[in-house]
């Protein structure tokens, strides 16, 4: 399984075609013509343009005014691995799909000419299931920057995926940094709950049936994960450190946590972080809260994080209980099939309980 960053395997870019969602009466032409070009000694931009992004840190193509790729450097055959013989494809046909409807629509105006200037930036988001969305800008500009008519164009790939991971990672540790000065008898709690639902998506992953678990999936439910209980911050102390059983009314203020983060990562942009704060606490049954919400009805990476919320909260020692060794823990799990838990889930979880118990001894507070 790649998980690392990259773009769509080969096959499956040589049989993209045009967009198929594009409205056929709009004037959206794309030169859909891929045969090898014949070789001859004005089939490659000159030396001089080559050598000047040979060694650029940024991924550089080089196309004509027909989108034919001309010129790849090394950073762009690195960046698009899985596309063999970048150079005589079309670029729209290979990378089309990447972009919005409105970005092709510019990009083709640019290169054309109905756009003045012949520049244009923008973003392109670069994936497939076997590997990790790739987030870039992108600068399209003419070759020769003096021609009135541009015959090539450059187009240069700024790789910020990295960068916004970064800054997500420094929020997502402040949010959870403030919810342990609320709840602070949670220890590494957050943390196993990531590794926990990442191992159990990789497992997914190689199965029948979750196609849906791509390497995005497996990237994201192994960072939202810990942002499960991020809705405690709006928990009032006494209800949230309470050292006993709560009462009722006490019991349905706890419940809130759900909404309250659903309020709080409702900017965010990946579905996948409301999906587990608003339903980890759901159940198979429809018994659970704040929706009751039954069966598939629960998306699955709240259904996984449900199975690596309770195993861990099982094995911790709380204020409240004493810790629950493994083999306890997963009988009990166990107990809650098609009950608590989502039934083929739960013989994903049987099968690679061991696992589970690895990870904890490996991450005790």
């Amino acid at each position: 399984m790649a998980l690392e960053n990259g773009t769509a395997d080969s096959k499956e870019l040589e049989e993209l075609e045009t967009l198929e969602e594009l409205d056929p009466s709009e004037e959206l032409s794309y030169s859909t013509e891929d045969s090898p070009l014949e070789e001859n000694e004005n089939d490659a931009p000159e030396h001089s343009s080559i050598d000047l992004f040979e060694n650029s840190i940024f991924p550089v193509l080089r196309i004509n005014r027909d989108f034919r790729i001309r010129y790849a450097n090394p950073g762009s055959q690195k960046l698009f691995s899985m596309v063999q013989q970048l150079r005589r494809k079309n670029f729209l046909q290979t990378f089309g799909q990447f972009f919005d409807r409105e970005d092709i629509r510019n990009i083709q105006d640019t290169v054309s000419g109905r756009k003045p200037g012949y520049f244009w930036k923008g973003e392109a988001q670069i994936k497939n299931r076997e590997v990790i969305t790739v987030q870039a800008k992108v600068y399209l500009f003419p070759a020769d920057l003096t021609a009135r008519e541009p015959a090539e164009f450059i187009v240069m790939f700024d790789d910020v995926t990295a960068e916004n991971r970064e800054l997500l990672l420094s929020v997502f540790s402040s949010l959870l940094k403030a919810s342990k000065l609320k709840d602070n008898d949670t220890g590494l709690h957050a943390t196993r709950v990531n590794i926990y639902s990442r191992a159990l998506a990789e497992t997914l992953y190689r199965r029948p049936g979750y196609e849906q678990v791509d390497a995005d999936f497996v990237e994201d439910i192994g960072l939202l994960a810990s942002m499960h209980d991020v809705g405690k911050i709006g928990t009032p102390d006494d209800i949230l450190n309470k050292q006993g059983p709560l009462l009722d009314w006490e019991w349905q203020v706890m419940k809130e946590h759900t909404k309250n983060g659903a309020f709080i990562m409702a900017t965010y942009p990946n579905p996948m972080a409301n999906e587990i704060v608003l339903s980890h606490h759901e159940k198979w049954n429809g018994a659970g809260y704040p929706f009751q919400l039954e069966g598939d009805m629960i998306p699955l990476s709240a259904r996984i994080v449900a199975i690596a919320d309770v195993y861990d909260a099982l094995r911790m020692k709380r204020g409240y209980k004493a810790p629950i060794d493994h083999q306890k823990t997963t009988q009990t799990i166990k107990d809650g099939r098609g009950v608590h838990f989502d039934p083929d889930l739960l013989d994903v979880f049987t099968a690679m309980s061991d696992r589970f118990n690895e990870i904890f001894e490996k991450n005790k507070d």
